[in-house]
């Protein structure tokens, strides 16, 4: 008998420790990404996959900027598995050798135009654009018509009732200084008209300019912020927490702003996280991200499984006809003197 207990006894103290082995065998993944609804979001995606793969996935929380510059400073020994970035963004982290190329496969096929970017070193995973929102409430009490165009951040009934993200530190800004810029005849190879005028037109109406659109939601909600650029993903998320918004297309058209996402070179799962990747640019990891989060398709196989992600989708569609797409490459060779000329000309 006391043979048999030490048998058993010797079995279950294999199984703990084949038990402790399986949860030490299981991998960690850290994606770099925006915080507030896109970690939200993605959470939730990453669950199937983290189920099918024996793996957890983490986030890590920061600005597209933030997680560049955590990528640059751990280039020789990454901290991080993939991150997802605003294109412009991207473009520079691709320069910098920081992407590994994706690996061949269906899901790649079935993005969007354009959103492929450098040799399938990144792909976009969210296509947006930056418009104008606009404070509904406000709107409605005073009367005023809903914007138009972006010369509306112009108008002197605005006066105060601006809030304008930072250029230097915002794609929401950069977009909207660019369109401001070509509408007073410039391009991104010529930023001078709109670095001459902005001060003399928007400037004058701007209440506060904000490094990201993190205080927006509170400011709509005091009835500080009448007019600002911002996607239509940002006016329906804060549609859904009660926030009396709504977005407008500008007639000058929108700026695509897709968020892209890439394998880091060097990294310690080079497969896993390859297949992490495929994974996220695939119609079910998509379907899902739109349904939770009002995060836009790029995989064009993608179907709305309620009926308000199907009129996000035929929006989306409708903003596209006029959205603008900015040359990046012109962007970030000159985007330092730039940030430079906003911060002493424009936020001083």
């Amino acid at each position: 008998m006391h043979r048999h207990l030490k048998i058993a006894a010797a079995a279950a103290l294999s199984q703990i420790l084949l038990a402790d082995g399986a949860v030490a065998e299981t991998r960690t993944l850290y994606v770099g990404m925006n915080g507030g609804n896109f970690e939200r979001t993605y959470t939730q995606v990453f669950a199937d996959f983290e189920k099918q793969n024996d793996v957890k996935v983490f986030v890590v929380p920061g600005t597209s900027s933030d997680i560049l510059a955590k990528a640059l400073a751990a280039k020789d020994k990454p901290q991080m598995h993939l991150m997802f970035l605003d294109d412009g963004v991207m473009v520079r982290a691709i320069g910098m050798g920081l992407c590994d190329k994706l690996k061949a496969g269906p899901e790649l096929d079935q993005l969007q135009s354009g959103s492929r970017l450098k040799d399938d070193r990144a792909a976009g995973i969210d296509i947006g654009m930056t418009g104008l929102g606009y404070n509904k409430k406000l709107f409605d009490e005073k009367g005023w018509a809903p914007p138009t165009s972006w010369m509306d951040l112009a108008d002197p009934k605005f006066r105060d009732a601006v809030v304008f993200q930072s250029a230097s530190a915002s794609t929401f800004g950069l977009h909207a200084f660019l369109m401001f810029n070509r509408i007073q005849g410039g391009s991104e190879s010529d930023v001078e008209p709109g670095f001459s005028k902005f001060r003399d037109t928007i400037g004058k109406n701007v209440l506060e300019f904000i490094s990201s659109s993190a205080k927006l939601s509170e400011m709509v909600q005091t009835g500080e912020a009448a007019l600002f650029p911002l996607t239509p993903t940002a006016v329906t998320t804060m549609q859904e927490k009660g926030i009396p918004v709504a977005y407008a297309q500008p007639k000058e058209g929108s700026v695509v702003l897709m968020v892209a996402e890439c394998v880091i070179a060097n990294n310690s799962e080079p497969e896993l996280a390859q297949k992490l990747a495929a994974y996220l640019l695939s119609a079910q990891a998509q379907s899902k991200a739109l349904a939770v989060g009002n995060v836009v398709p790029s995989n064009t196989t993608v179907t709305a499984t309620t009926p308000e992600a199907e009129k996000k989708l035929a929006d989306f569609h409708t903003f596209m006809q006029n959205a603008v797409t900015l040359d990046w490459d012109i962007i970030n060779a000159r985007r330092p003197e730039w940030n430079s000329c906003w911060n002493k000309m424009i936020e001083r």
